[in-house]
């Protein structure tokens, strides 16, 4: 598919991709739109998978340099990247489906980090926090 059309589909029925393999330039340009979607490019997970077996992992979001000691980030990207690095670098499918669920459950219980956070329904927490959540019930639920 030609990235432009890819751009058109990702607005248009972003449920019909699972995974979008491209060249780092157009996958830099896919995931920053596909961040809109989603609601924040901190929720966002990325690999970099070679052929055999060897990958990068890293969300999509970039390092914020400007961000650093503000409590503010979203960690969830990068917790999620850690996921995609057990199910498709070390084949530890069963422990990677325990993070993403554990993410999708504290979400679910109204935790937010600012750049998600939408109305006093939510608990806003920081960086921190958010990590602390999902690292406590993933070791809880093991």
């Amino acid at each position: 598919m030609y990235v432009d059309n890819a751009a058109m589909q990702l607005v248009m029925n972003p449920k019909q991709f699972d995974v979008i393999l491209t060249s780092n330039l157009f996958g830099d340009i896919l995931s920053d739109e596909a961040s809109v979607l989603s609601g924040s490019l901190g929720l966002l997970p990325s690999a970099s998978l070679s052929g055999d077996g060897i990958g990068m992992f890293e969300p999509c979001h970039g390092s914020a340099p400007n961000l650093k000691g503000l409590d503010i980030v979203n960690p969830i990207a990068t917790i999620l990247s850690a996921a995609m690095m057990l199910k498709y670098g070390f084949n530890m499918e069963q422990e990677a489906k325990a993070v993403e669920d554990t993410v999708s459950d504290v979400l679910k219980q109204g935790y937010r980090t600012k750049d998600i956070f939408v109305n006093d329904t939510q608990t806003l927490v920081g960086t921190s926090k958010m990590g602390d959540l999902i690292a406590e019930q993933v070791l809880t639920s093991s």
